[in-house]
């Protein structure tokens, strides 16, 4: 049996083409792949979205975990929603420790550093499109510390203080449409009574 896992492929890859740079840069790859019975050969474009850490903090103590809510353009164009629930995140900056961001978000985001903070796993968030692979953390913090609001280069971050239970009703609800915050509150549902061992 083929193992159940990924791995690396038999491949050629073009310099690619720059199609556009914004906020994130847009490139055209010629791509060759080889396979036994023949060569295969595409062109794909791709959105580079780099390395994210994304942070669920949990005060163990209190019940509760910290999530924040943020407007996404794509999201309220998709749905009419944007105004969305999340976890902490945000880009791993180059040379930098996932588990370095991790820390550095929270602080930004919710106004608190973690006074724990345990890697959980990583996923890519659409692999047919981007290279944005998502680094997701469980932190103790102290959620009594936590403002109701920041502020950060533009983007206005409301906090949400909320009971462990209150957030994973909202996810058995479907009423959180975020990726990471969805795995991560998946990952809560699945071992919320190891928190303590976890975190200390």
């Amino acid at each position: 049996m083929d193992e159940i896992a990924d791995r690396a492929a038999k491949v050629e890859v073009a310099q690619p083409e720059m199609l556009a740079k914004g906020f994130r840069e847009y490139r055209r790859y010629d791509v060759t792949l080889r396979d036994e019975a023949r060569d295969v050969h595409q062109t794909r474009d791709v959105l580079l979205g780099g390395k994210i850490a994304a942070v669920l903090p949990v005060d163990v103590a209190r019940g509760e975990v910290v999530l924040i809510r943020q407007f996404r353009l794509p999201a309220h164009l998709a749905t009419g929603k944007g105004d969305m629930i999340e976890i902490v995140a945000g880009r791993v900056e180059e040379g930098e420790p996932a588990e370095d961001a991790a820390r550095r978000e929270c602080h930004e985001e919710i106004g608190v550093a973690p006074t724990a903070l345990v890697k959980l796993f990583s996923y890519l968030t659409t692999p047919g499109l981007t290279d944005e692979e998502v680094t997701v953390f469980v932190a103790a913090v102290d959620a009594s510390a936590v403002p109701e609001r920041t502020e950060l280069g533009g983007e206005i971050i409301r906090t949400l203080r909320v009971p462990i239970g209150a957030a994973l009703a909202a996810l058995r609800d479907n009423s959180i449409r975020n990726g990471p915050a969805l795995m991560a509150l998946q990952w809560l549902a699945l071992n919320q009574g190891r928190l303590k061992d976890l975190l200390g």
